[in-house]
């Protein structure tokens, strides 16, 4: 999937900007400091994703009775 397809009207998002990014004047310890950020990013989008579902799949249960 493409960042475009993900935020089509948002020309200055931070992910867009991020991806643009040139990585070759960081440091091995800069990278993996980028890396470790990154992951806690991924694992927080993760938490909230589920924490979406899991509020639909209960609101969905809710009205099923």
């Amino acid at each position: 999937m493409d960042l475009d397809e993900l935020f089509p009207d948002k020309p200055d998002d931070p992910l867009k900007q991020l991806a643009k990014q040139d990585l070759d004047p960081l440091s091995v310890d800069e990278l993996e400091a980028r890396i470790a950020l990154l992951e806690a990013e991924i694992a927080r989008v993760k938490a909230k994703r589920d924490q979406s579902v899991n509020f639909r799949a209960s609101a969905d249960d809710l009205f099923k009775k």
